[in-house]
Order: structure tokens, then sequence, then C-alpha cells
């Protein structure tokens, strides 16, 4: 019998539960590993904050597309792969051989080595972690939180914004600070950002790294100490370390080296898509949007070499549509040099958000 063996159930393999109905047989066995029965859709997640959808809206039932599909479910994390020798440790102690392997983990958060980065701050990742730490803080938080934020890129400014919005819903004055070493912005978009982060009356601290993170929490910076209610680590993402201890090909991030097919480079039973992966010859941001896409390319070549056909090729896009939720129903919208904002730009994020989730309900 030959066994595929998928790891994860991110934003790819949900495309490859849809496909590989039928695939799993007496001559074919299909395994998903992933520690929850449930994925959270990152696209959606400043929504649930914000309190415009409530959190089952976001999620896709694993459980269920994966019994229509006939793989069987495994709830557990992976915690190793020898990859020459076709197998996976997970962190139960089980050991899974397999014949062919795909790889969508995600990403992990990346505290850069920050001393209390880790014991001290909330991730934004995983998602289920951060949404049931931020329904605590929302229920049961503060009159006037102080929340600081670290990271400003698309995901920290979205959740600033969503967090400051469903606590003013609630009549709570909070204040948020973010703190970004460097601008990942830049022209007409940057200036969009500025002005939806002052509508809300968030600081946002510029070109000033978070250099450690203290108990209560409080933010070191060059300038002092600022104490805060809660800290939200959005400033980077990184692979699973045990990666590094799987004789795959890696780049300097410790991300899996894959071709054009997502094969790994140096294993070709290997599959690899999301964050996780690093096209060769071509540098990626670590964002849903690609795994989304890469996951309709993955899907078709897993069938592909199931039936040792000749694989496809995946083609990045060269300028992808970006929407970034502003709290309320409110969307910057960006593509290239082009940019936009309003309501309608929300309108138009909620229907492609909506869109996808109907596709695996």
């Amino acid at each position: 019998m030959k066994r595929l063996l998928l790891l994860g159930g991110g934003h790819a393999h949900v495309q490859v539960l849809r496909s590989v109905a039928g695939i799993s047989s007496k001559e074919f066995e299909i395994k998903l590993v992933t520690p929850s029965p449930l994925h959270i859709y990152s696209g959606m997640v400043p929504g649930v904050v914000a309190g415009h959808y409530a959190a089952a809206e976001a999620q896709i039932d694993l459980a269920r597309l994966a019994g229509r599909a006939g793989v069987k479910l495994i709830l557990d994390n992976a915690a190793a792969i020898d990859a020459g020798a076709k197998i996976v440790s997970l962190e139960s102690g089980t050991d899974l051989d397999f014949d062919i392997a795909s790889l969508n983990l995600g990403s992990l958060p990346n505290f850069f080595g920050i001393p209390g980065a880790r014991e001290h701050a909330v991730s934004a990742k995983p998602f289920e972690d951060f949404l049931a730490r931020w329904n605590d803080l929302l229920e049961e938080g503060p009159a006037a939180p102080r929340i600081a934020v670290a990271g400003a890129g698309a995901g920290g400014v979205e959740l600033a914004m969503a967090m400051k919005f469903a606590l003013e819903q609630r009549g709570r004055k909070a204040r948020v600070v973010m703190y970004s070493e460097k601008n990942l912005f830049s022209g007409s978009v940057f200036e969009r950002i500025l002005r939806a982060l002052k509508r809300f009356s968030i600081e946002l601290r510029s070109n000033r790294r978070v250099t450690a993170v203290e108990p209560g929490p409080r933010v070191v910076t060059s300038s002092g100490r600022e104490p805060f209610d809660a800290l939200l680590w959005a400033a980077g993402a990184a692979p699973p370390p045990w990666l590094r201890d799987s004789s795959l090909a890696l780049d300097g991030a410790g991300c899996v080296l894959v071709d054009a097919t997502l094969r790994s480079v140096s294993h070709q039973h290997v599959f690899i898509s999301g964050d996780t992966a690093a096209l060769q010859g071509v540098k990626l941001p670590k964002s849903g949007v690609y795994a989304v896409r890469q996951g309709t390319v993955l899907a078709d070549n897993l069938r592909r070499a199931i039936e040792r056909n000749a694989l496809t090729s995946y083609q990045p896009q060269v300028k992808q549509l970006s929407l970034i939720s502003c709290g309320a129903r409110y969307a910057i919208a960006t593509r290239g040099n082009w940019s936009a904002e309003g309501a309608w730009a929300w309108r138009w994020k909620d229907w492609i958000d909506r869109r996808w989730i109907a596709r695996f309900k």
C-alpha cells in the first residue's frame, strides 16, 4: 500500500482535501496530521477580533473534509521528519511511514532571540491561542487597557485597529501603541495606513526596536521602559525548528527550498507549501495569499505524483492584490503602485473571504 502523509491543516491542504476524494483506497492510504479538527482562515481573523464575524464563520471543518475524502485524521503535531528514511515522528511518540509527504505547516512567531518576548508576549500565531487570549482581555480585562503591538506589517496594523475598534464599541478607552523596527510600507499605502491609525489614535513608533520584554509586560526600547496590560507579538514568522534536523535542503531562515512544482529540491517525494516553503530563486512574503494560490497547484501535483504523471509549475503572481482591513468595515486596497480605500474595499474583501470559506462548508 502506498502512503500519502499530509502534515498541517493550512490554506493549501484544505484544497488538497477537496481534491483527493476517491484516491484513498486499499491501494493508497492518505493521512492528515494536524493539532486541531478546525482550520481558522487567517484573512478573517481581524474581522473576528473586530466583531464583524463569529469565530465559527472563519473556521473550516477539517474533520468533515477529511472524512468525506476518505482521509484518516490524526490530531497531533509533527516533531521531526527523516526525509531520507521517509519517517515522521509525532509529539505523541508515534512514528509514521510515508511514500509521499506534503508539509503545509504555517509558521511560528519569530521572537528574534529578544529576552522575555516568548514568556511575556501574546503571539498572533497560532490563531486559536491568540483569539482565546484576546477574548479574555475583551471580557475580563481592565476598563481602559494599554496594549502594545510589536510589528507593523499588514497583520500587525490590522489587528491593532481591530482591537481598538472592538474595545471602543464596548465603550472602553483603550490605548494602543505600535513598535516597528522599520517601515514595511511605502508611498501612498504608507500614508493611507498612517491616516487610518491616526483615526483610531493609535501611536506608531517607527524605527523603534523592542530590545526586551519584562514581566507586566513592560516593553524595553532604546528610549526606556513602558508598562502595558498586554503585548501582541506580530513582528515576524519562523518555520518549525525541527526542520533543521530533517535533511531537507533549507534556506538561511530555515524554510524548505522547493522548485517550481513545490517539491523539495533535495527530496522529490516531499512537497512543501505556504510559509514553510522557500521557492528557489524567488523571494515571497510570508502571506496566506501565496499559500492559497499554491494550494491549487499542490492539489493537482499530489494527484499527478500519485498517478506518476508529469507535474505542473506554480507561477507566483507578480503583483498581488492586498486588502488591509481598518478596524471598522473599511479597508485599504493595494496592488503594485495603485492604492485606494473605503467601505467598498471592505465589502470587496468580505466577499472574497466569504466566498473562500463557502468552498469548504
